[in-house]
């Protein structure tokens, strides 16, 4: 089945949303962004999560030892990993689940992939000078059932419209949404679960 990551909660009402749509993922963002949060807004969040759903870090670029307070502090199940950070750096995680994220505009950027170490690659669509969260999305021909042997994470614009469309050409493990389920900036509960269920009818 294709696991579900919700991304950028920021709000107590996005909590009680996930924790009744129960997506296997969701994620929070520790970088500048419209959905950064700080630690102390992440430890009230987090607390009142789900415990079966895992909580993810996206982090870009942070210094080892601020990662490894939010990772320790919040009990992540996932480090999610956006900027320059190689596989030395990663590998400081040993006790978490990596993913390193891509940004895709042509197969040259796939050539990437293979170096490094990690669970998890998530592609997303570049966009120079954002980290995910745009909107937009890349042309999946380019990674048109691409096999890797780590998990595969869709990211870049996905939406309840073009969900299905993406799953079918890319064949992820995992669905990456942020923008495409909210309103005005935020969250919302109906588009969430729309975005699930589109999700949960694929085979």
């Amino acid at each position: 089945m294709i696991e579900i990551k919700v991304c950028g909660l920021k709000r107590e009402e996005d909590i009680k949303y996930v924790n009744e749509l129960k997506p296997d993922y969701v994620g929070f963002v520790f970088a500048k962004s419209s959905r950064e949060i700080t630690l102390e807004q992440g430890i009230n969040l987090v607390k009142k999560l789900d415990k079966n759903i895992k909580a993810v870090g996206v982090f870009v670029d942070k210094k080892l030892s601020e990662v490894e307070k939010i990772a320790s502090t919040l009990k992540l199940d996932v480090l999610q990993f956006h900027g320059k950070e190689d596989n030395e750096y990663m590998s400081c995680f040993k006790s978490f689940e990596v993913w390193k994220a891509l940004g895709v505009t042509s197969k040259e950027d796939l050539k990437e992939i293979n170096k490094y170490k990690v669970d998890g690659i998530l592609l997303d669509s570049k966009v120079l000078g954002r980290i995910g969260g745009t909107g937009e999305s890349f042309n999946w021909d380019i990674i048109s059932n691409f096999k890797i042997n780590k998990k595969l994470i869709l990211a870049g614009g996905l939406n309840s419209d073009n969900v299905k469309e993406g799953i079918s050409k890319v064949n992820p493990n995992i669905v990456d949404v942020s923008s495409g389920i909210e309103v005005d900036g935020f969250k919302d509960f109906d588009k969430i679960k729309e975005f699930i269920e589109k999700v949960r009818e694929t085979v």
